[in-house]
């Protein structure tokens, strides 16, 4: 499993406030870099080395999320020990496939998502962030928090005063974090339409204004493909 990032990226990205997280990976070297590099972020950590050892875990005690790697060794262990196992926790899947529906379906049919490998530190914590959002109501990334039962964000202790189309813009940005999204997806998800390209360019520059008023800048531009969220490497 080849990875892109290091283990000092984590100062400067998403974190967590000591969640129990289970790592499934079976290859040594590669559990140990995921393992420090969560325990790192925040994270408290458990490991386990096959399908086995999985439902051995999940039967012990209660974890908020499991990242596991599809090619884990005896996998068909889910299968056999699921009903042992009462709770089924978020799944992050690492796999070299974009076919999510029909991997792991012995885990349930509980909240899910995957990062395809090789695969880059910051989406890992990204995507594991977003999939424990809903445990405070609020969606977070860095000093960044959205939250959807006020509709308010705020970056840091300042409030953002946002339109209702900027915090869709910043809420689609945020949930994809590390995701470069092209103008017509996020026009599409903002207006229910496509609205054109000048259109989306006031609207990301608004927001940027707002968002990255202070502090290291969250707003992205990939020319010629779109925009995206997050801390670039190398920021701290």
């Amino acid at each position: 499993m080849s990875t892109y990032g290091s283990i000092s990226e984590t100062r400067s990205l998403a974190r967590g406030g000591g969640q129990h997280l289970l790592v499934a990976v079976g290859e040594p070297d590669n559990a140990e870099l995921l393992s420090v590099t969560l325990e790192l972020a925040g994270y408290q950590i458990r490991t386990a080395g096959s399908g086995t050892e999985v439902v051995a875990r999940l039967a012990e005690r209660r974890f908020e999320l499991v990242v596991i790697d599809a090619e884990l060794p005896r996998m068909d262990a889910l299968a056999r020990g699921a009903r042992l196992v009462t709770h089924r926790p978020p799944v992050l899947l690492l796999t070299a496939w974009d076919a999510l529906d029909r991997l792991l379906p012995e885990l349930g049919a509980g909240e899910r998502d995957y990062v395809t490998k090789p695969f880059r530190i910051a989406e890992v914590l990204a995507r594991i962030q977003v999939l424990l959002r809903g445990r405070d109501g609020a969606l977070h990334y860095a000093d960044l928090v959205l939250d959807d039962t006020t509709c308010q964000a705020r970056r840091g202790r300042r409030t953002l005063d946002l339109t209702p189309a900027e915090y869709r813009l910043l809420r689609h940005l945020l949930v994809n974090a590390h995701k470069v999204l092209s103008k017509e997806q996020i026009s599409r998800y903002v207006w229910d339409d496509f609205r054109g390209d000048n259109a989306m360019e006031q609207l990301v520059s608004r927001l940027r204004r707002k968002v990255d008023q202070e502090g290291a800048a969250l707003i992205h531009t990939r020319r010629g493909f779109g925009y995206w969220l997050g801390r670039a490497a190398g920021e701290g």
